[in-house]
């Protein structure tokens, strides 16, 4: 899902009060980013909707950016009970995404 101001708090801040939704500041410009958002998509995917992924141009948004201080792309911030928990910014391998997804249903489901 893509994310636009007006709907960023229902999709993220409301939804994470039921499940962690993980979100995925990002630009079309950026390399990196479109090296991540695939293994984003697919380990969520295989979360079977334990875990939600919300997307958020920052180049659009520039106002989410700045809200949750991103500095660099991409960068992931994962939200549970309205707040962030856990971050990390660059493209990581797939077993990395994996650890941090993994890491934030353990924090979550405590």
């Amino acid at each position: 899902m893509d994310a636009i101001a007006e709907s960023f708090e229902t999709a993220v801040i409301v939804r994470s009060q039921e499940l962690p939704v993980i979100v995925d500041f990002w630009a079309p410009w950026c390399g990196p980013c479109h090296r991540l958002a695939p293994v984003l998509e697919q380990e969520i995917g295989r979360r079977k909707g334990a875990v939600e992924l919300v997307k958020v141009n920052i180049d659009e948004r520039p106002e989410l950016a700045s809200r949750y201080a991103v500095s660099g792309i991409p960068s992931v911030k994962a939200f549970s009970g309205g707040v962030v928990v856990n971050q990390f910014v660059g493209a990581l391998p797939p077993a990395a995404v994996c650890g941090f997804l993994d890491a934030v249903q353990y924090e979550t489901s405590t």
